[in-house]
């Protein structure tokens, strides 16, 4: 595992972590076949300490996981930019999240189900009345006759990084460096 270069961004908060990888609405999967690199964008659920997305039992992605489970799910939020009259000291607020692990296909449908109703509590709370079942998720076939199946990353390692917005320093249209001048 490679050393943070700027530690000082680095953040160890395990609730925090945990709070940002709940909300984010994206994620980035990393995979590696062979030189080529591949990254994905994906929903997903934080859930029982790990990540879980869910996709076609066919396509590039699962070719690749079927050749190298280790991968990389990257979350990033932008949260703003933020301006200085000296322009190197322009900067952004942010928080991300990588979370080095092994992909592997959920094949508990107890399981499986589970995690695409934490999917569903996540994007559309409340839109359902019912439960998701088991019957559903083991049915489910795209409009090209693919199967839906649930991917669990486990995590081996992650690390975090975060700068916090500075309000006061938050660019809007018409902020001018002249308008800032003495004050930051």
């Amino acid at each position: 595992m490679f050393t943070m270069r700027r530690p000082m961004l680095e953040c160890h908060d395990e609730e925090k972590i945990s709070a940002f990888l709940s909300l984010a609405p994206t994620g980035f999967l990393g995979l590696a076949d062979g030189h080529e690199p591949y990254v994905v964008p994906l929903n997903f659920v934080w859930w029982n300490g790990a990540i879980y997305v869910h996709g076609a039992e066919e396509g590039r992605k699962m070719e690749m996981l079927k050749r190298n489970a280790r991968v990389c799910f990257t979350v990033s939020e932008n949260f703003g930019t933020m301006v200085h009259p000296v322009p190197a000291k322009t900067d952004t607020g942010y928080m991300s999240v990588m979370v080095f692990g092994e992909a592997s296909i959920v094949s508990d449908l107890e399981e499986a189900t589970a995690a695409m109703q934490q999917l569903l509590n996540k994007y559309v709370p409340g839109y359902f009345s019912l439960p998701l079942s088991k019957h559903h998720v083991e049915s489910y076939r795209s409009s090209l006759g693919s199967r839906t199946v649930v991917i669990k990353i486990t995590p081996h390692a992650m690390t975090a990084k975060e700068k916090p917005l500075k309000e006061e320093r938050v660019f809007y249209k018409g902020r001018k460096a002249a308008d800032d001048a003495g004050k930051i």
